[in-house]
């Protein structure tokens, strides 16, 4: 399929982008101040670009509908994975700290890191989801665009890369794998687009990189005082509506 192969091709690009920006980061191992590397912006804003112009292009437009013309094709029975694989790849990064295998980050700052990633995607995929009122393709609803299940996936999957990737990049490419996964059940069980799944994906990716880049200014402004704190992130889905519940302990 032409539209998952340009896909496919936008997140390998990403892959080596983020490990030049590994190298990068190495090199800047013993500077105080990093600066935001703009470079990483290059794929996330490429795939939220294509999904935006596919919504008035009619050659994009095409692509769409025979991207789902060829998944109906192939349609035997609806799978829900996608409820569930949405969460999977943040809920990693917690499942491994709580194995022993130590990431970037400890419990208060990477779920500060997580809670501003998913602040910033849910009202970003909110905002377009009420503004562009793009019909689904099973024809149920008019919140086509995006798809939040894409993007809490891509959110999860960067935010495993970002934290595993001085451990081992397959990490994050497994995180990558599972979200990729995620935005071809959506479309495979009729709920989104092709460009529904790659503004998601964008979406995803992009809030986590603004996540941590913001994260040292935030936590200046909210723990001023150094203090140790516990909890825990759990998601949430009642069956119309999807979030992380966080319990902190100080």
């Amino acid at each position: 399929m032409r539209g998952l192969g340009l896909l496919l091709s936008l997140l390998l690009l990403g892959q080596e982008i983020s490990a030049q920006e590994k190298n990068q980061d190495s090199i800047q191992v013993n500077k105080s101040k990093k600066t935001f590397n703009y470079k990483s912006l290059l794929v996330p804003t490429v795939l939220i670009g294509y999904g935006v112009v596919s919504l008035e292009n009619h050659t994009l437009q095409n692509l769409n509908n025979s991207t789902n013309e060829e998944l109906r094709e192939h349609i035997d029975k609806r799978f829900t994975l996608d409820d569930v694989t949405q969460y999977m790849p943040f809920l990693s990064v917690y499942a491994l700290n709580n194995l022993g295998v130590k990431g970037k980050h400890q419990f208060t700052d990477r779920t500060l890191i997580l809670g501003t990633a998913y602040l910033i995607m849910g009202a970003t995929v909110n905002i377009l989801k009420k503004t562009t009122y793009e019909m689904r393709p099973d024809g149920s609803s008019s919140n086509s665009f995006p798809s939040g299940h894409t993007a809490t996936a891509f959110m999860g999957a960067e935010f495993l890369y970002q934290e595993y990737k001085n451990t081992s990049i397959w990490y994050g490419i497994t995180g990558y794998a599972i979200a990729t996964g995620t935005g071809f059940f959506r479309m495979y069980n009729d709920r989104h687009w092709l460009n529904d799944i790659a503004t998601g994906a964008g979406i995803g990716i992009l809030s986590t990189k603004i996540a941590y880049w913001l994260h040292p200014h935030i936590k200046t402004l909210l723990f001023k005082n150094e203090k140790k704190i516990n909890g825990m992130a759990l998601p949430y889905f009642n069956g119309k509506e999807y979030g992380v519940s966080v319990a902190l302990r100080f």
